[in-house]
């Protein structure tokens, strides 16, 4: 027999085989229900991806199909998407490293961030999260709560001079731009020791960097983008960085603002690394400056690569600012549509304030902050009610088996507690699903009900988050790193906004909608040209 006849006789037997065992393998993925694809060729994406508001459809098919439902990706490629407690216990607490990132989500954080700990897996991820803990150890985020609350009282100033200008005290104001320029001051200063500015009206390359970069990046991919991400899995790591070179607006506006926040991260990472090599940096706790001290060490496992460090520094002011005014900026919309609720807290941070000046202090401390009920409830909820990251991709590294709380009926009407699944299924993790469930938050978990966190601190017969049973800040090995620091910053600055201020809506009563742009983004339905927006009628409290 001719010999290349041969070799292709052998490679059709081959994949034939390969299809053959593929298609057994995934046939129990292909019994769970899910909803129909508009077409074959890029099955459930562009509906999935064209949805105005985050939720929209995940509540939809959830009611439908149960809490694991199937959508289809790019010629018929099976995808799971999972809100069930128990299956997400199994994949976050007990697989370890055996669901990592999928190539579209490691990419992403590449690309937002560099390759740092939001991409960096197995191994790497251990090491730069071993050498990072020491900066979100309990007594170093204490001794940042001095800078939250500098910052927040700033922000209450700002506000005392603009309605001291208004006839009646009162005025429509835009209250995520200016908790997202609260937030990058208060990230400048506890993680670099810089001064931004961005409450002063400076000029901040930063802040500009930043600002609309979801909105204008991610809404609304092509179906072309979204055929070639379908195919990331099978570019090996080191290649696929390059993607970024790909000139489609969001791997533009992406190169263009890690350029940005790099250059300024390395000139910070150079002036901390002399003056630590100078001895004038011990006395320094903000976040850099330990991991500065931490990359002085002889030992390898200890240190941060150049680029690592540089990630860090970008994934801070990502973390430490964007998401984080945003959740607080959904809450103050929660509290102006809950008026009663805002008021509890307030005569809650009242009688905490009393005791304070009772026992001759000037503020509040982290254990003040934590005795407020009322308003740490009502930061759980709209954690809960309102995820800014609102979905993770995770690949099955194996073949494994998802174990469900609650079962869920396959296509042929079995009902079935335990999925099997082959090495490399899509798993698609739906943190605002999961934050829904009724079955763990009870048949009001479409509202805003603080008091569930009043009544119930731990809901649910499978724990799954880092606090509150909340997926809000992932779980696991893997979960946000920065999680207790996001919450401190949350509380100092909303006693202070509370503590001063009413919120309402405003008179027009304009439509806040949950865009869904990589991270959940307010935006007024009628005016979406505007941008992230978030109105609020704001006057002093009498």
């Amino acid at each position: 027999m001719d010999p290349q006849v041969f070799v292709l006789l052998a490679g059709g037997a081959l994949l034939l085989v390969y299809s053959v065992r593929r298609y057994l393998a995934r046939r129990h993925v292909r019994k769970v229900r899910g909803p129909p694809a508009p077409s074959w060729f890029m099955g459930n994406l562009q509906q999935v991806n064209q949805q105005l508001e985050v939720g929209e459809l995940d509540g939809q098919w959830m009611r439908e199909y149960g809490h694991v439902w199937r959508t289809k990706g790019v010629m018929g490629e099976d995808n799971l998407v999972i809100a069930d407690p128990k299956a997400l216990q199994y994949i976050f607490h007990k697989s370890g490293y055996h669901f990592p990132k999928s190539a579209v989500a490691r990419q992403f954080s590449r690309e937002i961030a560099g390759s740092g700990i939001l991409f960096a897996q197995d191994k790497d991820h251990t090491r730069i999260r071993k050498i990072m803990n020491p900066a979100f150890t309990a007594s170093q985020l204490k001794s940042f709560l001095p800078l939250f609350r500098a910052s927040a009282q700033k922000l209450g100033q700002k506000w005392r001079e603009l309605l001291a200008t208004t006839p009646n005290g009162s005025e429509r104001i835009n209250v995520l731009a200016w908790l997202t320029r609260c937030t990058l001051d208060v990230i400048g200063e506890v993680g670099f020791d810089v001064q931004c500015g961005a409450l002063d009206d400076s000029l901040n390359p930063v802040i500009e960097a930043y600002k609309n970069m979801f909105t204008d990046a991610i809404p609304y991919p092509s179906n072309l983008t979204l055929f070639f991400q379908s195919f990331w899995h099978l570019i090996p790591m080191p290649i696929l960085k390059y993607a970024k070179y790909i000139p489609t607006k969001d791997h533009v506006r992406f190169r263009r603002t890690l350029k940005v926040i790099n250059n300024f991260a390395k000139t910070l990472i150079d002036e901390k690394t002399e003056a630590v090599l100078a001895g004038n940096g011990e006395k320094k706790k903000d976040i850099m400056s330990i991991l500065v001290k931490a990359n002085a060490s002889e030992d390898p496992k200890s240190r941060l690569t150049n680029e690592e460090m540089m990630s860090q520094m970008a994934t801070f002011l990502l973390a430490g600012h964007e998401t984080t005014a945003s959740s607080m900026t959904w809450l103050l919309y929660e509290l102006a549509r809950h008026p009663d609720y805002q008021q509890k807290m307030r005569d809650e941070i009242k009688a905490i304030r009393a005791r304070v000046a009772e026992r001759g202090d000037a503020d509040f401390s982290v254990s003040d902050l934590d005795a407020m009920t009322y308003t740490l409830a009502a930061m759980k909820e709209v954690l809960r009610l309102h995820p800014i990251v609102y979905t993770l991709g995770r690949v099955a590294a194996r073949d494994d088996v998802l174990p469900l709380a609650t079962p869920i009926t396959t296509t042929d009407g079995e009902a079935v507690s335990e999925i099997p699944i082959p090495k490399g299924t899509n798993c698609l993790i739906s943190i605002w699903a999961y934050n829904r469930l009724p079955t763990i938050w009870g048949p009001d978990a479409d509202e805003f009900n603080p008091d569930r966190f009043v009544a119930h601190e731990k809901m649910g017969a499978t724990y799954v988050g880092v606090t509150s049973n909340l997926m809000t800040f992932s779980a696991g090995l893997q979960a946000c790193i920065g999680w207790r620091f996001s919450v401190i910053e949350m509380q100092s600055i909303l006693v202070e906004l509370i503590e001063h201020f009413e919120f309402a809506i405003p008179e027009d009563k304009p439509e806040i909608i949950r865009f869904a742009a990589g991270l959940v983004t307010p935006l007024v339905k009628d005016e979406m040209h505007l941008g992230p927006q978030m109105p609020l009628r704001v006057s002093l409290v009498q």
